[in-house]
């Protein structure tokens, strides 16, 4: 496989919330990422699927929500995606989002050190944990561009998605398939924190595998992570994807079209993992000045807008 063909970073990572109006609210208000896409699961349509980013919602930038109904509270535990970081610019934007934190009622620590970075860690309404990362030294992957008309200055503001944060029991088999078929390289370790990076390296492009055999299995429900999924250039990639996991029997959901990108789904171990497309984006089918503000559908599903506008819950998100 050539290299322009292995993933090159971080593309978006996928939770699940319990109320999708708060966590809008949350997001957009609290943390100053932009609402870029309002459309629906296109898997089940009563569930929104909303993702939030940078100002256009450039690939490794995308947080993104399904507010499945009826959905239980997830368990935290082992075999499942634990943290999810954003990046912002500098230490000083820690201490920005620390005192804005503290302004808001947000739950979060005090800033710390790991693997040679300033992290401040922080938890939403549904106890979903997250970190923010400073990229005051950082190399590799270039982030994305700070929402212009958010809440939070440009100079303090998220503009993309750092080290996914990963917990397995099977630790060794686990890890094996990140470096051998993945192409992950483990450059730190911390205790039984692993640090492991991939394409262009740098915090967009880094998960954390921590080796954990004595918490209780994870279950997902709200409050818990989905998927991430890999940054890809394009669909030839996906297919030689689909051929290199084949090989290695790992059962995949072959090529699947999002429309604002392409992609393959394949779980590992507990851990479900997606292989996403750059393009085409999402300022595809509305304008940059209106990203978010209404019901967005894939042209497939257009047909049926009278419908899934009739069952889903409405809700504002015009600005």
């Amino acid at each position: 496989m050539n290299e322009r063909d292995l993933p090159l970073g971080i593309h978006h990572v996928t939770a699940m919330t319990s109320d999708v109006v708060k966590n809008y609210e949350f997001f957009t208000e609290v943390l100053g990422m932009r609402l870029v896409k309002k459309t629906v699961n296109q898997d089940d349509i009563h569930t929104y699927h909303t993702y939030y980013g940078d100002d256009t919602g450039s690939p490794g930038t995308a947080m993104t929500f399904f507010d499945f109904p009826n959905n239980p509270k997830g368990i935290k535990g082992t075999n499942a995606i634990t943290r999810t970081s954003f990046r912002v610019p500098n230490d000083a934007s820690l201490e920005y989002y620390q005192e804005r934190f503290a302004k808001f009622d947000v739950k979060h620590e005090a800033i710390t050190t790991e693997f040679g970075k300033k992290v401040l860690r922080f938890w939403d309404f549904d106890e979903q944990a997250y970190q923010l990362i400073s990229d005051e030294n950082n190399v590799g992957m270039k982030p994305g561009t700070p929402w212009k008309k958010g809440p939070v200055p440009e100079k303090f503001a998220i503009y993309g998605l750092g080290p996914v944060e990963i917990t397995v029991s099977y630790f060794n088999d686990f890890k094996e398939i990140f470096e051998e078929l993945l192409s992950f390289e483990e450059i730190a370790q911390e205790g039984n924190r692993y640090l492991l990076e991939v394409g262009e390296k740098g915090n967009g492009a880094q998960v954390v595998l921590i080796e954990d055999a004595t918490q209780n299995i994870a279950q997902q429900g709200y409050g818990e992570v989905h998927h991430f999924a890999l940054r890809l250039k394009d669909a030839a990639s996906i297919k030689l994807w689909i051929t290199r996991l084949n090989q290695a029997g790992l059962p995949n959901s072959g090529y699947v079209n999002r429309f604002y990108f392409e992609s393959l789904y394949v779980r590992i171990g507990h851990v479900l993992v997606e292989f996403a497309t750059d393009e085409p984006g999402f300022v595809t089918d509305e304008p940059y000045e209106t990203l978010g503000e209404s019901l967005a559908l894939p042209p497939f599903l257009e047909p049926n807008r009278a419908h899934i506008e009739s069952v889903i819950r409405p809700f504002d998100t015009t600005r």
